[in-house]
């Protein structure tokens, strides 16, 4: 029987778990088709010989050599006697044949005959039945490999558009605040069918050129779909200007609404003006968005990155993680430094700080709260909680980076990568411990040393998962947890997990408590205790429900973040297109040193940081600042460093501060309200603490990064 189902689960969230299972089958495939032709090759020697018939050469290998020759020397000796062999000047029409010459030639071709006759000979010999189908499944696998390749564009748009209309109808757009009132829903409606017209304007202009140059056109099929997807967006807009929601609040200020404007039509509003108003280039704006189709393949990894994150949320593993630091009875701040540690290794492989945030932010947030944080201390521990694993292996936002830019490879910025994160932690360790508000106690060894070893036990079955499953893929597929294959290995063991927990948990547990009934009970007796601890966090009982839910509520996070980031591209593209940063390098006198170019890089990095999501800007800086940087002495992994630094204290720093956004999203505009009425009346730091603390530990530790190897090289 079929589950009853919403129309947004029919039309929005089959939709895209079939593009994003799609996915992953398809680069499985790729990966599988690798190794299936080594196998081949293992099973029959020059397999690559046998993946096609050679038919039966033409040549006679029995034929007679003097027949041959006696022919040939007939049919020249009947040339050198036309009367007309001299007339271009050929001197040499009217010499004899060469019969040595002759005779060795037709040696030679017959020699060669033979060869070609043997080589078909040998491949009909070997080409059995076994060979054959084994080939039928080679050719099949070539096929889905060619696939993928040829349609990775049209899976990225579909991505896009399917996942962006649900945004816009379910008012998930990525602004300074959320839409409250009726003013705010008017005016952020009325903001996005103009921003979304101006698109449409754009995608029509980029798709009527396209037909009217004379020259064919490369992949209509995505134009059209540009065209398609941002009219339609502009019609859903168009609705919601005249049907608010019943939920709104009255009232409301003009000032609040713009702020409630997604930043998508901002950005959308500088590039229309740019290139629809001052270039007269209308097409211009959707040329740079198309700039992600280019890079598809990483775009759509985005998406599953985030799918992987809404399906970590589904799981007890943060959960189960953090239970292994509460016999220890850490002060707030210490467990604040573990969260933002232990946060480095998913953020690394989710592939950016705020995916993390929105899959693992309420977890941290919670066991913080329950650990006698401070709700403003809390806040900002969870809005950092991405932030330090960007560096580490295997981000995507650093194989970006190596992509763009040649002066670089993954292996240098995953090298110095670790000495960052160290740095970093470092930072937000002595800062905390700076700004403790309490005793720095934890409890002694003896008793918390014994229920910490206990609390790993729950987590085996899901280490288990991890490291079998890593090791099939090593082993089988040849592909390994690495920044080219995560993308597609990591959604497969999260997959396994939720069937772990979902089907097979219960049966384990139970026969787990009959066979260990002590272990069980100092092990999982603890997390029984606390299973309503974690109400406000979504959970389905079922597998089919967990992966829907994951789906569901990753969808508007994809949407509203691919859109965000091709409109980063559009914005992005009026700074190349407008030479601001050449001119202003130029004309400058800003740049007469290494001391005030690393300032005046900084200063700019951040914020872009502020203003752009990490991978547009990472595609902004790789065309523009990087050469300046370049230009000026500046080693490209020193940059590319200070970049990524810079990065996360632009996504700290107000007014736009995109993590906080995304934290004050997943923990609800309650806790944020409450957060800032306990502490009225205390002291500045106090007050806007969950601002401060990441501000002071990403500003130091930037400072750190740019300017110690400089004092370094010129002491």
């Amino acid at each position: 029987m079929i589950p009853q189902r919403s129309s947004r689960e029919w039309f929005s969230s089959f939709p895209v778990m079939l593009l994003l299972l799609g996915v992953l089958f398809f680069n499985t495939a790729e990966m599988g088709y690798s190794q299936f032709l080594k196998l081949g090759e293992s099973l029959w020697q020059d397999y690559y010989l046998l993946r096609g018939d050679i038919a039966t050469p033409s040549c006679d290998a029995n034929a007679d050599i003097e027949q041959e020759f006696q022919k040939l020397l007939a049919e020249q000796e009947m040339e050198s006697d036309d009367e007309f062999g001299d007339m271009f000047g050929d001197d040499d029409a009217n010499a004899g044949p060469d019969k040595e010459a002759l005779r060795k030639s037709i040696t030679g071709q017959l020699s060669l005959c033979n060869e070609k006759h043997r080589i078909a000979n040998e491949n009909q010999a070997r080409v059995t039945n076994s060979v054959r189908a084994f080939r039928e499944i080679d050719y099949f696998m070539l096929k889905i490999a060619a696939f993928s390749r040829d349609n990775q564009r049209s899976i990225l748009s579909l991505l896009l558009f399917i996942c962006a209309l649900t945004a816009t109808l379910t008012y998930h757009h990525i602004g300074l605040r959320p839409m409250m009132s009726k003013l705010d829903h008017k005016v952020g409606a009325g903001a996005q069918l103009l921003a979304n017209l101006a698109l449409s304007y754009s995608a029509y202009t980029y798709l009527y050129n396209g037909y009217n140059t004379g020259i064919e056109m490369l992949y209509p099929q995505i134009r059209w779909t540009y065209m398609i997807g941002f009219s339609a967006l502009s019609l859903v807009s168009l609705y919601q200007c005249f049907k608010i929601p019943k939920d709104a609040e009255e009232g409301g200020s003009i000032g609040k609404a713009f702020l409630s404007v997604p930043l998508y039509c901002y950005m959308a509003f500088s590039a229309a003006n740019f290139y629809i108003f001052k270039e007269a280039n209308p097409q211009g704006v959707v040329l740079y968005i198309d700039k992600m189709m280019d890079m598809a393949s990483i775009f759509t990894k985005i998406g599953l990155y985030i799918w992987i994150g809404m399906m970590l949320k589904q799981t007890f593993i943060g959960e189960l993680a953090f239970r292994i630091f509460k016999p220890w009875k850490l002060p707030p701040e210490m467990l604040a430094f573990v969260a933002v540690l232990v946060m480095a290794v998913p953020t690394a492989y989710t592939g950016a700080s705020g995916v993390i945030i929105i899959a693992m932010g309420a977890v941290v947030y919670s066991e913080l709260r329950r650990a006698g944080a401070r709700r403003q201390l809390a806040l900002a521990a969870t809005a950092m909680s991405g932030s330090l694993g960007v560096v580490l292996r295997p981000c995507l936002l650093v194989v970006l980076i190596a992509a763009l830019n040649k002066e670089v490879t993954t292996d240098q910025m995953f090298g110095w990568g670790v000495k960052v994160f160290i740095l970093t932690s470092f930072m937000f360790f002595i800062i905390s411990l700076v700004a403790k508000q309490g005793p720095l106690k934890v409890a002694p060894v003896k008793k918390a040393l014994i229920p910490s070893l206990f609390a790993f036990i729950p987590l085996i079955p899901y280490a288990l998962v991890f490291v079998l499953t890593a090791i099939f893929y090593a082993y089988v597929m040849d592909a390994h947890l690495d920044e080219f294959s995560a993308p597609t290995i990591l959604p497969i063991i999260v997959l396994l997990m939720l069937i772990y927990e979902k089907l097979l948990a219960k049966p384990y547990m139970s026969a787990f408590s009959r066979k260990f009934p002590d272990f069980y009970q100092k092990s999982y007796g603890e997390t029984l205790e606390h299973e309503d601890d974690y109400h406000d966090i979504e959970r389905e009982e079922t597998l089919e429900g967990s992966v829907r839910s994951a789906t569901t509520n990753g969808i508007v996070h994809i949407g509203a973040l691919l859109l965000l980031m091709g409109l980063s591209l559009a914005a992005g593209g009026v700074i190349e297109d407008s030479h601001i940063i050449q001119d202003f390098s130029e004309n400058s006198g800003l740049f007469g040193n290494m001391w005030q170019t690393m300032i005046v890089l900084l200063i700019a990095l951040v914020i872009i940081g502020m203003c752009m999501d990490p991978f547009g800007a990472v595609v902004l800086v790789s065309g523009t600042i990087a050469q300046v940087a370049y230009q000026q002495g500046i080693e490209p992994i020193h940059f590319w460093m200070i970049t990524l630094v810079a990065f996360e204290l632009g996504y700290l720093s107000p007014p736009v501060a995109v993590n906080h956004l995304l934290t004050r999203q997943v923990v609800g505009e309650k806790e944020v309200l409450l957060a800032a009425e306990e502490v009225i009346g205390k002291s500045f730091w106090l007050r806007h603490e969950k601002i401060l603390l990441p501000l002071t530990v990403m500003g130091l530790s930037l400072i750190l990064v740019a300017f110690a190897p400089l004092i370094y090289m010129n002491m």
